[in-house]
């Protein structure tokens, strides 16, 4: 019985675990890392002249003796804005890295991004941006496990495997464009869309010679699109709803939620953050963070709603990040770009 159950078990993870990997690498916190959810968000930062942050994401640590690391550092900035009337241009740039389970499979992303954003009038906004990286992803074959190794109930590694993998280490390029929309008519209401598409160079990813007869080993399209709002609705209170969603084949992924920012003391150099999210016929999302002049520290906790959860007990994956906003001396005062609700004046 024990051993159907981890067999069970070892299914539904390797089922999940192709899942995600056709969706590429994902934090729940996706308003946490703007620059891979849209290179359009390059630059696009309402409340700060640059920014720099940290993510870092484990998953099924419950169940797995190697769980998913997902981890991430980015950083942009706006660029001239005294040089291009009623806009201004964005350059940033992201390093991620990713550790799947017990094989060991690595992924190191490194992407530089550009982004154009114009004022149309007063109250709106419309983004372009591109990023282009580079992809490397590695597998230790000395720590998998073949089907020819199975000896009815263990697998015996000291059997050697007709499975022979051609390159373990394999390097491609990468392409995303995206585009955004915002719109402020005052300084209480903010509402932000922006769709992207990442993968438009649909690099051959295999780590093999030859692809099995009638397989394309070439990566499809994954799309993205977000719509998020915030809404002052008092000078102690920031209401923010925001949804997510993307595809990539037959894969796709929808969350949608909230959180409220709280202003502790009245200048709105110290917050405190909470909300609730929902990936449907997955996992709730809980929030918490803090802002702490210019330090914002996020902590989701993904609590699992799948059929895995009587394996797991409902222990996802928690996630973390920090951001750094940060001002111009010599600008700081003089923005001439989008408003967004705040608690400082």
């Amino acid at each position: 019985m024990m051993r159907t159950r981890n067999l069970l078990l070892i299914v539904l993870i390797q089922a999940a675990g192709l899942t995600l990997k056709a969706q590429d690498l994902h934090f729940s916190q996706w308003f946490n890392e703007p620059l891979l959810t849209n290179p359009a968000n390059t630059g696009f930062i309402p409340d700060a002249d640059y920014r720099l942050g940290a993510n870092y994401r484990n998953q099924w640590s419950s169940v797995m003796s190697q769980p998913y690391k997902t981890m991430s550092i980015w950083g942009d900035a706006q660029v001239f804005r005294n040089r291009i009337q009623s806009g201004w241009m964005g350059l940033g740039g992201a390093i991620l890295r990713d550790v799947a389970g017990a094989g060991s499979l690595s992924t190191t992303d490194i992407y530089a991004s550009i982004a154009y954003h114009q004022m149309l009038g007063y109250s709106s906004l419309l983004s372009i941006g591109f990023n282009t990286g580079w992809v490397n992803k590695q597998i230790n074959n000395a720590n998998l496990k073949f089907p020819d190794q199975f000896d009815g109930k263990f697998f015996d590694t000291n059997v050697p495997t007709s499975v022979y993998i051609d390159n373990p280490n394999i390097n491609y390029f990468d392409m995303q464009v995206g585009m955004n929309y915002a719109y402020f008519p005052d300084d209480k209401t903010y509402l932000n869309a922006g769709f992207s598409v990442q993968h438009i160079n649909q690099a051959r990813e295999t780590f093999f010679n030859t692809d099995p007869v009638g397989y394309d080993n070439r990566i499809q399209p994954r799309f993205i699109g977000f719509l998020n709002g915030s809404f002052k609705t008092s000078d102690m209170v920031i209401f923010n709803p925001m949804a997510y969603y993307t595809q990539q084949a037959d894969a796709h992924e929808l969350v949608a939620g909230f959180n409220l920012q709280y202003n502790l003391s009245g200048d709105g150099d110290q917050q405190v953050v909470g909300g609730l999210y929902y990936r449907p016929g997955d996992a709730i999302i809980p929030m918490v963070g803090f802002i702490y002049k210019n330090i914002q520290l996020m902590f989701t906790y993904d609590v699992t709603t799948s059929s895995l959860k009587q394996y797991n007990n409902g222990n996802g994956a928690w996630e973390f990040s920090v951001i750094r906003p940060g001002y111009y001396s010599d600008y700081n005062g003089d923005r001439h770009q989008s408003l967004c609700p705040s608690f400082k004046n």
